[in-house]
């Protein structure tokens, strides 16, 4: 008769151990890491959108119908399709489909990859929102000063489409006010699929952040309708954001930008400055838009070098399981017993052996308590964290404090200061307790 015996834990990909996990590697601190958890996640995200979005339909449809019963399906459809700054129900439903594709991720990553759901907003585990809402600051600072600058060069013309003046509007105020509420979400559900869940995606199989970055590019592009120049801005765009989202470890920075982009393209339709159905944009127009994310950029990095520049988070392995051989008439606790004891052998529940110790791993002998493992010199790099009570692991998303560049390079070693809170870099496995540090 053989013990079936515990099974051991996959085995944690380098970089995970290493200088740390980056952000589009971070489906590797999930409860379910496998290579199908992307695809899966992805499938049942679907799901739930398309059953979000048909709800939403039904509900205009309804509400459209109760407002004006002779409304055929074309005006519906048209309302569902053109963004209408004199409609705001329609200009509401129009946002809210797209708006779903966050809960839509969320819950769909919560059922497929288990706990941990942070780790899909930022390295911290969370959303960080101080660090967005210092995002947020820069970005208005950047497009207020980019814009003004913009409306002092001359420039040609491109197609105004339909604008329409405030005082023209009747629904100037709930349009402006539907605006104002749901573009933040509308935009932050599209860096949750488009940052967070195809990078993280294209991470969990390719390590190199290049990929991971520019992959997701054409799909982004896909979903604008824009001329050439257009579709060109929209790239930098993305690119713009995949690089930040990488470089700072969390989806707050490309957050904090789309924001105020949308926000300030729907404010101009709303006050009649400009077309939120035009689809041709100016070279101008691109050169602006390529400047004001450039300079973004780089407000960013200066800020996030200012900060403590953590952007990784370093995994610690789950330990080995322990298995004693078994002993007659007794046995560890959770195995049969079975065989005979081995001479010397400390048996659970009795006396311990002259000069024998109590063995780690294993169930207490009476009369003595448990010790813990002699330190491993050859230990590469010791646990940086706060102290620790007996029999306590690290606890999961601690940071190690980020290295400092201005010092020549050497092995990779923890910091022995701890730090609340951070951002994170590049494998397979699993873990029972996390730290983090930057490169």
């Amino acid at each position: 008769m053989t013990v079936p015996q515990p099974r051991p834990p996959h085995p944690l990909p380098a970089d995970a151990t290493g200088n740390g996990l980056a952000f589009h590697r971070l489906v590797f601190a999930r409860e379910r890491r496998g290579w199908w958890v992307p695809l899966v996640t992805g499938i049942l995200g679907v799901v739930f959108f398309l059953v979000g979005s048909l709800l939403i339909g039904l509900l205009f449809g309804i509400l459209v119908f109760a407002a004006d019963p002779t409304a055929g399906a074309d005006a519906m459809l048209r309302r569902l399709t053109v963004m209408d700054v004199t409609d705001p129900i329609g200009l509401a439903v129009i946002l809210l489909s797209l708006a779903i594709l966050w809960p839509s991720y969320l819950f769909a990553s919560w059922i497929v990859a288990g706990k941990r759901i942070g780790h899909i907003s930022s390295v911290a585990g969370r959303l960080r929102w101080r660090w967005m809402l210092l995002c947020a600051g820069a970005a208005v600072v950047v497009y207020i000063v980019v814009s003004a600058l913009t409306f002092l060069i001359p420039v040609e013309e491109g197609s105004s489409g339909d604008l329409v003046a405030p005082q023209d509007n009747a629904s100037f105020v709930a349009s402006l006010l539907v605006v104002l509420l749901l573009v933040p979400f509308q935009a932050t559900a599209e860096e949750y699929v488009f940052r967070g869940y195809l990078m993280q995606t294209v991470g969990r199989w390719l390590r190199h952040p290049a990929w991971a970055i520019l992959l997701p590019v054409p799909l982004f592009v896909l979903g604008h309708v824009y001329d050439v120049l257009g579709q060109t801005s929209v790239a930098a765009f993305a690119i713009a954001a995949g690089w930040l989202t990488w470089r700072t470890g969390g989806l707050e920075a490309a957050i904090a930008l789309h924001v105020i982009n949308n926000i300030v393209a729907f404010g101009f339709s709303v006050f009649g400055l400009s077309d939120a159905n035009a689809t041709d944009t100016t070279v101008m127009g691109l050169v602006s838009s390529v400047v004001m994310i450039a300079i973004y950029v780089g407000v960013v990095e200066w800020l996030w070098r200012r900060g403590d520049g953590r952007r990784t988070l370093r995994l610690t392995p789950a330990p080995e399981p322990v298995s004693a051989p078994p002993v007659y008439g007794y046995a560890p606790y959770g195995q049969p017993a079975y065989g005979s004891a081995p001479s010397g052998q400390p048996v659970y529940g009795q006396p311990p052996v002259y000069g024998q110790p109590p063995v780690y791993g294993r169930p207490p002998v009476y009369g003595q308590p448990p010790v813990a493992p002699a330190p491993d010199p050859a230990a590469a790099e010791p646990y940086s964290g706060p102290p620790l009570q007996p029999h306590q692991a690290p606890r999961w998303g601690e940071y190690a404090p980020a290295p400092d560049h201005s010092r020549a390079p050497e092995t990779p070693t923890a910091d022995p200061s701890p730090a609340p809170d951070g951002s994170g870099s590049s494998g397979d496995g699993g873990a029972s307790g996390a730290s983090s540090s930057s490169d």
